[in-house]
């Protein structure tokens, strides 16, 4: 079930984000993503429209929507291979009439993903946090 996040899913969604924010992004430091958690926490999950999906009461992915951007889609390492990025990202497409997101070019399985679901690159530029380049893709319903 996809539904609207609640303040009571911090914990999980923080621990999901983490955990798939080191497996994903291996050519960054762990310490980086780490340090990244009380940003999250604070500030881009309250500004954000956040979604989560949930199977038998456990917490397997999420996305978060800020306008017209995909902020976030994570799901959790376990879960992967089964349908759960696509089912959210359906439904961030669903909600919106284009979509913009930014992706990190080493992580090729993600760009891979969005590729194969319409995304199209339209730049790319240097992360000034990590320094790792990142690919701006977006998606038109038109």
């Amino acid at each position: 079930m996809i539904r609207p996040y609640r303040p009571s899913d911090s914990e999980a969604v923080l621990t999901l984000w983490l955990d798939a924010s080191i497996q994903a992004h291996d050519f960054v430091p762990k310490a980086f993503w780490q340090e990244q958690l009380p940003a999250m926490r604070e500030h881009y999950l309250p500004q954000a429209e956040t979604l989560v999906l949930e199977e038998n009461g456990q917490t397997l992915g999420f996305l978060s929507l800020h306008e017209q951007r995909l902020a976030a889609l994570f799901v959790s390492p376990d879960a992967q291979g089964r349908g759960i990025g696509r089912r959210l990202l359906d439904e961030a497409k669903r909600r919106r009439d284009s979509l913009e997101l930014s992706v990190y070019c080493a992580n090729t399985r993600a760009v891979a993903f969005y590729a194969a679901n319409g995304f199209v690159a339209a730049a790319e530029v240097h992360d000034p946090h990590t320094g790792q380049p990142e690919l701006t893709m977006r998606w038109s319903r038109a």
